[in-house]
């Protein structure tokens, strides 16, 4: 990964596409999730970073795992899927899907500087 684009914060451009209400075909839906998953990947990218330093920060491997923290982020973010339009359906399950892998992550790169 070229330097430029690890550096955080970075601002995240979204490719050119038509509003969901404008497609007139499949290529025009399928250029625009393409776009958005795009984008999606570049903040990901920047979420693992705040994994990263998490791992690095936490006092003890116990500290990784936090069930009071995964409920306060599943929380936020059903508050803002709501006024976004995103449904609790998606956003649910997608974030809890997230933190687990994020956690998996953090113990890896914990375990690897403190092993």
């Amino acid at each position: 990964m070229s330097a430029d684009l690890m550096t955080s914060p970075k601002t995240v451009t979204i490719d050119d596409r038509k509003a969901p209400e404008d497609c007139a075909s499949m290529v025009d839906v399928r250029q625009g999730v393409d776009a958005l998953d795009r984008a999606l990947v570049t903040l990901l990218a920047e979420r693992q970073r705040y994994m990263d330093a998490a791992a690095r920060i936490k006092p003890n491997r116990d500290a990784v795992f936090d069930q009071a923290r995964i409920d306060d982020v599943v929380a936020k973010v059903l508050a803002a899927a709501e006024p976004a339009g995103l449904s609790p359906d998606i956003a649910e399950p997608v974030w809890r899907l997230l933190i687990d892998r994020c956690i998996a992550h953090e113990f890896a790169k914990y375990d690897a500087t403190r092993g």
